[in-house]
């Protein structure tokens, strides 16, 4: 996993829940890339199809909660963010974000700091983010040595998949 991490932002509000995040009407879609077309459709229907690869989602105060669903960082993951900023998270979310690969980095304050399209710098060793166009810089939270691991390996799966000499699922 690289270290410092640039891409441009779409920015939510606060207490974004997993139903908002990936509605349950789209629970039976198995397909990535579809499911990740319907990602944050339960906030607005625009942002998956104008989602910048790479792109990073900030939000505000406790980012995933509702129910425990795993579709809610999958969905992200494939409409492409390589993470989420956020003044806090449901702890569950945060878990599972981790788990399936996607990088959960609590940034208090950060909604405030920054505009859709804005580009900013997630640099994971110093814990901070730099917004591009105002240069400010921004202290965030520094993930645990056991969840960089996870993340390093691309998810809890793959992670296990290697530690036990396996590359393929059973």
């Amino acid at each position: 996993m690289n270290k410092e991490i640039t891409g441009k932002v779409i920015v939510v509000g606060d207490n974004i829940d997993t139903d908002q995040i990936y509605p349950g009407r789209f629970l039976a879609i198995t397909d990535p890339k579809e499911i990740g077309s319907h990602c944050l459709c339960g906030v607005d229907e625009a942002i998956a199809p104008n989602f910048p690869s790479g792109g990073i989602v900030v939000a505000g105060r406790n980012f995933g909660c509702g129910s425990s669903r795993e579709h809610a960082p999958i969905a992200l993951l494939n409409m492409g963010a390589s993470a989420v900023l956020a003044d806090s998270f449901a702890r569950i979310f945060f878990r599972n974000a981790v788990n399936l690969g996607l990088l959960p980095v609590i940034c208090k304050g950060i909604r405030e700091k920054v505009k859709d399209g804005q580009t900013v710098t997630l640099n994971l060793e110093e814990g901070s983010v730099t917004v591009k166009e105002t240069g400010e810089v921004l202290p965030c939270e520094q993930l645990g040595d056991q969840a960089m691991k996870i993340l390093e390996a691309g998810g809890i799966k793959p992670m296990m998949r290697k530690r036990f000499g396996k590359d393929s699922v059973e």
